[in-house]
């Protein structure tokens, strides 16, 4: 799916991917839905650019399950050295 990745911040401990799937699905076609556990946030990626502007602009600071949601676009991740680094005795 080459679309647009949105992060979903301030999200309810107890939502699911499927619960971020319907709400976001109003505004056009879904792709992948990853619900960071116990974190309080994920991400929803849409099939075009124009779906996640459209959901974008109707979520971001809407109530949802008693939480005020945070919708931006989702930044690159970056890269982390891979190993333990460095131990300290």
């Amino acid at each position: 799916m080459n679309g647009s990745k949105l992060y979903v911040g301030n999200l309810s401990y107890s939502v699911t991917g499927e619960r971020l799937r319907e709400l976001f699905s109003g505004y056009g076609e879904v792709g992948e839905v990853r619900v960071i556990e116990g974190k309080g946030f994920g991400f929803v990626e849409m099939a075009t650019r124009e779906d996640a502007e459209k959901a974008k602009q109707a979520l971001n600071g809407m109530d949802f399950e008693g939480r005020t949601l945070r919708i931006d676009d989702a930044r690159p991740q970056k890269e982390r050295p891979r190993g333990r680094g460095p131990r300290h005795y």
